[in-house]
C-alpha cells in the first residue's frame, strides 16, 4: 500500500463499483466547491490493472476524481493497494456503505456483483454486518421491473408490503401496471395504487389442513415469502382453486360422526341447517359439527344442536289427549328484545370476559378478600358439612390450595403465592354461563367490580346481532349514529358495517345488574342473615338449611334451562353430577 500522485485523467472507473446512482447537482456543487478551496482530503483508492496493462483502476473515490477533473487540478493524490480477486467489489461496497449508506437498489446490484463472484448470501450477510434476510429482500429486486427500480433508485421507495406484492408479480403484469400509474418527471410514484393492482389472493401453507399428497394432486407449488415473520412458516400459493379443492377433500375425508360440510354467508360465517343452534360452550354427544372454509381458505369448525321433534299434534303431556277449542285463538308471539341464544352469548362473554379480569386485571388485595366472600353466595356454590354430603368441592379447588405449602407439609407462602391462589380459585368457582354453572348476581357484582366490562368483546357481529329485534337495533343505530334502513336485515348489516372498526357492547351484556334486582338480593341476604342470628347460628336443630333440598334441586339436577327447551339433554342428576365433577378436574 502506497500514496502516489497520478494525473486524475490517467485514473479507469471500475466497472463493479457499488454506487452506480447518480448523486444531486448540490451534492456535487458542495464538493467541487470544496476540492477548488482545499484539495482532495482523502485520496481515492485505486489498485493495478491486473489484465495486463500497466494503469491503476478505481476502487473507491469516483466522485471525487471526476469532481478533480471538473476543478481543472493536473494532479491528485491516491493511495495503491493489491488487486483483490473480486475486482475490488466488496471493497467499493463496504467503502461506499460506510462513506454514506447505499440506497437499496445500488446494495441490490452490489450483492448480485458479489453473488456472481462466488460470495454466498451469509458471508455477504457478516462482511456487510447485515441479516441474512435482509440480503434474501434486497435481492428480490431482482423481480422488479427495470424501470420500476429507476424510480426506486431517485429515493422514491415503496414500503416492505409494496415491494414484496411488486416483486411476487411477473414481469408483464408489471409492465402493465406500471405504464397505467407511472409517475410524471419530478413526482413520487403511486406505490400503494401500483401494488393494490398487482396483488394476487394468497393462501398460506400455516392454513393448510391437507399433506403433500393433496398439494401435489391438486397442483400447488409452494412459494416462500421472505417478508413473512421468522417464526412463521411463509409458504404460500396463487393457485386459490386448488387449495380450496384440496382444503375441500380433506375435509370430505376427515368428517367427525355427526359431521357435515356447510357453506358459508356473504358475512364469512356459516350457514348452519335451519332451526339449528350454534353452540358456544362446551358440546355435548348429541350435538353436532359444521366444517367450512373461511375467508382465507382456513378449515374452521363450529358445533350447533338442532331441536328436538315436536309432539303430535294434540297430545297433551300426560299422554291423554288434549282438549281443543276451535274459537280459542293462540296469541301471537312477540319477539324478545335479545333471544335464548342471544343470552347464551351473554353468558359466554362474561364469562370469558371476568375470567380474563381476574386473571389480569389489577385488583387491590381488600377487594380479592371481598371478592372471595361475594363467590360463596353464589348459586352454583354448595357446601355440605355432613360426612353423607353428595357434593365435595374440596376435590376441585384442592389444586389451588396445595400451593400454599411448602415441602414439609407446612402453611409457607408468599403474598404473590397467596393472590394467585386466589385469583385462581375465584376463576373456577365465578361464571355467568346459563346452566348448571351461573353464579347468579355474585358474577355480576365481582364482574362490574373489577372492570371487567373493559374485556368483553365486540358484539357487532352478525352472529350477535341476529339475536335483537327491530327496536333493539334501531336503539343500537341510535346511539352509534347509523341511519335504520328500511329492512331489518339491511339494517343489521349496517351496524355490522360500522362496528367492524369499533367496539360494541350491547346494554344487555354488560356486567351491573339492575339496581332493583341487586336491592332485592340484598334484602334477601339481609333477611337470611338475621333469621341466622336469630336462632342462635342455626335454621334447624339437625344443623340443615330448611330449604336444602330445594336448593340442591336447582343445583345438582337438571342443568336445562326451562326457558329454552332446546338445554334439555335427558340426563339423570346423577349424571348431572359426574359430568360436573370430570368438567371440575379437568
Amino acid at each position: 500500500m502506497q500514496i502516489m500522485k497520478v494525473d486524475p485523467r490517467a485514473l479507469k472507473e471500475n466497472p463493479d463499483r457499488m454506487r452506480q446512482t447518480k448523486s444531486s447537482p448540490q451534492a456535487d456543487a458542495l464538493m467541487l466547491a470544496t476540492i477548488k478551496a482545499v484539495g482532495i482530503v482523502q485520496p481515492p483508492v485505486v489498485a493495478p490493472e491486473t489484465n495486463g496493462g500497466n494503469g491503476y483502476i478505481i476502487d473507491a473515490g469516483h466522485r471525487r476524481v471526476r469532481l478533480a477533473i471538473a476543478a481543472g487540478l493536473e494532479e491528485i493524490e491516491i493511495l495503491v493497494v493489491d488487486a483483490a480477486n473480486d475486482n475490488g467489489a466488496m471493497r467499493s461496497m463496504v467503502e461506499n456503505s460506510v462513506r454514506e449508506a447505499l440506497n437499496p437498489v445500488d446494495q441490490w446490484r452490489g450483492i448480485e456483483r458479489l453473488v456472481a463472484l462466488g460470495w454466498t448470501e451469509e458471508a455477504i450477510a457478516v462482511a456487510l454486518a447485515l441479516p441474512v434476510r435482509q440480503i434474501r429482500k434486497l435481492r428480490l429486486l431482482a423481480n422488479v421491473l427495470p424501470a420500476m427500480l429507476e424510480q426506486m433508485a431517485l429515493g422514491d421507495m415503496p414500503s416492505e408490503q409494496q415491494l414484496r406484492i411488486i416483486a411476487a408479480a411477473g414481469q408483464v403484469d408489471q409492465k402493465e401496471v406500471w405504464k397505467a400509474h407511472k409517475p410524471k418527471k419530478g413526482d413520487t410514484a403511486p406505490w400503494w395504487q401500483i401494488a393494490n393492482a398487482l396483488t394476487k389472493k394468497r393462501m398460506y401453507a400455516r392454513d393448510a389442513s391437507f399433506g403433500d399428497d393433496l398439494a401435489q394432486a391438486y397442483g400447488i407449488e409452494w412459494v416462500e415469502d421472505l417478508f413473512a415473520p421468522a417464526d412463521q412458516d411463509g409458504r404460500y400459493t396463487t393457485n386459490v382453486e386448488g387449495f380450496l379443492g384440496a382444503q375441500h377433500e380433506w375435509m370430505m375425508s376427515n368428517l367427525p360422526k355427526r359431521g357435515a360440510i356447510v357453506e358459508v354467508n356473504s358475512w364469512g360465517q356459516a350457514e348452519l341447517p335451519k332451526k339449528a343452534s350454534q353452540v358456544y360452550g362446551k358440546p355435548s354427544k348429541s350435538d353436532h359439527t359444521a366444517l367450512y372454509l373461511d375467508r382465507d381458505g382456513k378449515v374452521q369448525t363450529v358445533h350447533y344442536r338442532m331441536p328436538e321433534a315436536a309432539k303430535p299434534k294434540g297430545a297433551a303431556d300426560d299422554g291423554s289427549s288434549a282438549s281443543s277449542n276451535s274459537d280459542a285463538v293462540a296469541p301471537p308471539k312477540i319477539r324478545p328484545d335479545v333471544t335464548q341464544k342471544g343470552h347464551d352469548m351473554i353468558g359466554d362473554f362474561r364469562t370469558d370476559a371476568l375470567h380474563d379480569a381476574l386473571g389480569r386485571a389489577p385488583i387491590e388485595d381488600d377487594m380479592l378478600l371481598a371478592l372471595m366472600v361475594l363467590a360463596f353466595a353464589g348459586q352454583n356454590v354448595r357446601v355440605d358439612s355432613g360426612a353423607d354430603g353428595t357434593f365435595y368441592a374440596g376435590k376441585r379447588f384442592s389444586r389451588h390450595a396445595v400451593t400454599l405449602f411448602d415441602e414439609h407439609g407446612k402453611l409457607a407462602f408468599d403474598q404473590d403465592t397467596l393472590r394467585v391462589a386466589v385469583r385462581s380459585v375465584l376463576i373456577d368457582v365465578l361464571s355467568c354461563r346459563r346452566g348448571m354453572s351461573n353464579s347468579g348476581m355474585v358474577a355480576r357484582i365481582a364482574g362490574e367490580a373489577i372492570g371487567a366490562d373493559e374485556y368483553l368483546p365486540n358484539m357487532g357481529s352478525e352472529d350477535f346481532l341476529l339475536c335483537l329485534s327491530r327496536q333493539e337495533l334501531e336503539a343500537s343505530c341510535a346511539e352509534a349514529s347509523v341511519q335504520p334502513r328500511s329492512k331489518v336485515r339491511e339494517t343489521r348489516a349496517a351496524l355490522v358495517e360500522h362496528f367492524a372498526t369499533k367496539h360494541f357492547v350491547h346494554p344487555a351484556g354488560r356486567f351491573a345488574p339492575p339496581a332493583d334486582e341487586l336491592l332485592d338480593w340484598i334484602r334477601a341476604g339481609s333477611a337470611t342473615a338475621t333469621d341466622t342470628i336469630g336462632s342462635g347460628g342455626h335454621e334447624d336443630d339437625d344443623g340443615h338449611d330448611e330449604n336444602i333440598g330445594e336448593e340442591q334441586e336447582g343445583y345438582a339436577g337438571d342443568e336445562r334451562d326451562h326457558d329454552d327447551p332446546q338445554d334439555v339433554d335427558g340426563d339423570s342428576e346423577d349424571e348431572h353430577d359426574q359430568d360436573f365433577d370430570r368438567r371440575a378436574a379437568a
